[in-house]
């Protein structure tokens, strides 16, 4: 399934260009995705049971997202926006489905070659970050 996922991750790869052009197309402010561009944040995945935390820590902001499969969750991103979550899991992917204010954005997540590879699509813009386990 997705546990594979589990473990502590590093940024360690990340066009910042893409991603500024994510968080454009989502409504974040300048300064905020220029700052943004530059974090290297950790990623923290867990499982116990049914219940999922997904935690991000970085210099600029703190976040944890806490759901079970299938259910739809509220969620406040690092950028403040309040959406409706809803996270599968499909042939070891975590597949996080993202709406708030008739937007939709799609965050996949998956492990290959050891490497946690996060994928974030909204619109037409997509953008790839590439993890390392510590």
């Amino acid at each position: 399934m997705c546990d594979a996922l589990v473990g502590t991750w590093k940024l360690t790869e990340n066009n910042s260009d893409d991603f500024s052009k994510c968080m454009e197309e989502i409504g974040v402010s300048f300064i905020t995705r220029q700052a943004a561009c530059h974090l290297k944040p950790d990623v923290i995945i867990c499982i116990n049971g049914d219940e999922w935390s997904i935690k991000t820590l970085s210099t600029f902001k703190n976040t944890e997202l806490n759901f079970k499969l299938d259910c739809e969750v509220d969620e406040t991103t690092a950028d403040g926006r309040k959406v409706k979550s809803t996270m599968t899991c499909k042939d070891g992917v975590l597949i996080q489905k993202q709406t708030w204010d008739g937007k939709e954005s799609t965050i996949t997540r998956e492990v290959q070659d050891g490497r946690l590879i996060t994928t974030c699509i909204i619109g037409d813009v997509k953008c790839v970050r590439i993890y390392d386990k510590k």
